[in-house]
C-alpha cells in the first residue's frame, strides 16, 4: 500500500528485513538449544535430510545478504528515529 501510494519504502523495508533475520536467527537457535548437537546431523534416523543444519546456515547468509544487519540498523536510526549520523 506505501508503494502504491508513492511512499518511499527504504526505511520499511530495512526495519523488515531485520525484524526477520533476527527473528529466523532466534527460532534457529532455539531449535539447536532443544535438540542439541543431534540438530546438526545431516543424515539419520532425525536428520530430516539435513533441513535444520541448511536452514541453520541460511541464517547466517541472511544477516549479510542485502545489507548487514547494522547497516539496517543505521538506516532505521536515520531515515524512521530520524537520530542524526
Amino acid at each position: 500500500d506505501e508503494a502504491k501510494a508513492g511512499n518511499e519504502m527504504g526505511a520499511y523495508s530495512s526495519f523488515l528485513k531485520a525484524y526477520g533475520t533476527e527473528l529466523n536467527k532466534d527460532r534457529h537457535e532455539l531449535i539447536v538449544k532443544i535438540n542439541g548437537s543431534d540438530a546438526f546431523e545431516w543424515e539419520g534416523q532425525f536428520s530430516n535430510n539435513g533441513e535444520i543444519p541448511r536452514t541453520w546456515l541460511r541464517t547466517k547468509a541472511n544477516s549479510i545478504e542485502g545489507g548487514t544487519t547494522e547497516i539496517q540498523h543505521n538506516i532505521i536510526a536515520k531515515r524512521v528515529l530520524g537520530l542524526p549520523s
